[in-house]
């Protein structure tokens, strides 16, 4: 039936950031490539700058699963809101220690360099990426600048990846900044990434491409200003009202309308490009 064809459209924007929802376009491709080469040249840090919803946190799922396919041991912890004090506990959770180690009774930040250590030794590759490092506590900014900057042996097989927003990148300390060897600026998709998008996800769910018309995927586009969380967004609500007029795809009006009364609070962000 059309209206069970389109809510199995619907589910497919879930908005998730597992590393089989990612879509890689030329943007993201690009700034997974930069990332496998900073660990394969073990550069010490990597840094993400991005809008919200314009997908770091999604990019950053992606890299942990490339990194680690490339022998790299990877922790990823997110920042936001986390309490002061408790960073390296979380972080060291997120590292496959032993048993001993864990009931060694050392303190947090030698069981972390040991475990460095032990990678360095077994030419392992330590991978260690922090989202949001912008909005997190100060204790935890200031260890992760102190792995970054970090010249003794033992950590050469360290790699620090963060992501921040642009108007939170000055509270990245300095010594994140400095070292960074690589610099990923993500930008909003255009019409072309959309669209490529929307073909994605719809054929990964098992769902007709067929469900979004050409003009449906471009009115799509310049309201959501090519913010993938956004795309995301107003994708599922427009497939979920098309469902419920019984029509036989999504079209421009029905995306119109569902950004009008589904998200009224939010504010039209045209593409730049757009007229």
């Amino acid at each position: 039936m059309v209206r069970d064809r389109l809510h199995r459209a619907a589910a497919a924007f879930d908005g998730t950031i597992e590393p089989a929802s990612f879509h890689v376009g030329a943007a993201e491709e690009e700034a997974l490539a930069r990332i496998e080469w900073l660990v394969l040249e073990r550069g010490r840090c990597g840094l993400v700058i991005a809008d919200e919803g314009l997908g770091k946190s999604h990019l950053v799922a992606m890299a942990a699963r490339r990194c680690g396919g490339l022998g790299a041991e990877v922790a990823t912890l997110s920042l936001h809101g986390l309490p002061a004090g408790e960073w390296l506990d979380l972080l060291l959770a997120r590292l496959p220690l032993d048993a001993a180690s864990r009931a060694s009774g050392d303190r947090p930040w030698l069981l972390l360099e040991d475990r460095i250590r032990e990678n360095t030794l077994m030419e392992r590759p330590t991978v260690l990426a922090f989202d949001d490092v912008d909005r997190g506590p100060g204790d935890a900014r200031e260890g992760i600048a102190r792995l970054a900057a970090a010249g003794e042996p033992r950590f050469g097989s360290l790699v620090v990846l963060v992501t921040a927003t642009p108007p939170g990148l000055a509270h990245v300390p300095a010594a994140i900044r400095s070292r960074a060897a690589v610099r990923i600026d993500l930008a909003p998709w255009s019409e072309a990434d959309v669209a490529s998008f929307i073909a994605h996800t719809l054929g990964r769910a098992g769902s007709d491409p067929g469900c979004f018309s050409d003009a449906a995927v471009a009115t799509l586009a310049r309201f959501a200003g090519g913010v993938p969380r956004m795309v995301c967004r107003l994708a599922r609500l427009a497939a979920l009202a098309a469902a419920d007029d019984a029509l036989e795809q999504v079209d421009a009006a029905t995306v119109e309308r569902a950004w009008r009364e589904l998200l009224p609070t939010e504010p039209v962000r045209l593409q730049r490009d757009a007229v």
